[in-house]
């Protein structure tokens, strides 16, 4: 148990810390190529939070378990948007740039939309991860572009910017690594003493493990938005949803193909989409989550929650 302890501990220090890096290095780059935050957060800080969920989604790839490479990245998406938007807007409300969400909003739908239609094929083939990757290639291509069309005068300026290109970039691969690290420990930690209480692997699986992989997001996320970069935050879940999609499952089913169990077809990948579409009227109304709606996110997620626990102990089924 101490030992345990110890681990959450450790590991809660290295996420926040390395959050806290992690998103100076990142508004240091932008202020040094003078482009908004949300470029950043949509592309190196969300291609480097969605690594964990990388990593997954190979190996149980390989090792046959589709269901996990799947459900990953679903569970992820969903938990990214209800879990992570929804604690986040609690401790502090995130506020966007109308232009800049709707232009990044429309791209996340399609990617929705497409995986939903691929998956209803029963299987991810290689022709589909070519696809996802070449939306990929263009989704990077759209954000160079647009970064310089954009204004970064309203962004805050990085205590590391007037620091060299080598300090920068080592500070921001540091902050990343701590909060890779810092999330495997402390998912450790929960994980024993869940088991040390008695709680069920299944349960175990669906809540600890299932959050872990999230939080890097949540870290950056939480801190983005304290520090009042908005644009990291908003722009760093938005990017890691459409990382997941069409890097992570791009590259996976180009590699090896992925069948897509029963549940997913049925449940969800539907959850997913509806989850994405709940951002819309959202921050179309006010440009924001306010506290209200993050705590509305939360309670979703946690009947979406309560519904897998009824579905593992085969209370409901597909």
């Amino acid at each position: 148990m101490i030992s345990a302890l110890c681990f959450i501990l450790v590991g809660f220090v290295l996420l926040i810390g390395g959050a806290e890096y992690l998103v100076k290095g990142a508004v240091a780059i932008a202020n040094k190529l003078k482009i908004p935050a949300i470029i950043v957060g949509l592309t190196i800080v969300a291609f480097g939070t969605s690594t964990p969920e990388f990593v997954v989604s190979i190996k149980a790839a390989f090792n046959g378990a589709g269901g996990i490479s799947i459900g990953n990245i679903v569970g992820s998406n969903i938990a990214n948007i209800l879990f992570i938007l929804g604690v986040t807007s609690v401790i502090y409300p995130v506020v966007c740039n109308r232009k800049e969400f709707l232009r990044d909003y429309k791209f996340l739908l399609l990617v929705n939309v497409l995986f939903a239609c691929f998956a209803l094929t029963g299987k991810f083939v290689c022709w589909h991860g070519l696809i996802l990757l070449a939306l990929l290639f263009a989704f990077i291509y759209f954000n160079y572009r647009n970064s310089k069309d954009s204004d970064a005068s309203e962004d805050a300026v990085s205590v590391l910017a007037s620091k060299s290109w080598w300090v920068v970039v080592l500070i921001t691969i540091a902050g990343l690594i701590a909060i890779m690290y810092g999330a495997d420990l402390l998912v450790k930690g929960a994980v024993d003493i869940a088991r040390i209480l008695g709680v069920s692997e299944a349960i175990i699986g669906l809540t600890i493990v299932a959050v872990g992989t999230s939080l890097p997001e949540l870290a950056t996320t939480v801190v983005a938005a304290l520090r009042k970069q908005n644009g990291v935050a908003l722009g760093n879940i938005v990017g890691s949803n459409i990382w997941n999609i069409v890097f992570i499952m791009g590259l996976t089913s180009t590699i090896i193909d992925v069948e897509v169990p029963r549940q997913f077809l049925l449940y969800d990948i539907w959850v997913m989409v509806l989850a994405t579409m709940l951002l819309f009227p959202i921050m179309l109304s006010q440009n924001k989550i306010s506290r209200i709606e993050g705590g509305v996110f939360l309670l979703i997620y946690m009947a979406y929650l309560l519904s897998q626990i009824l579905i593992a102990n085969g209370v409901w089924s597909f």
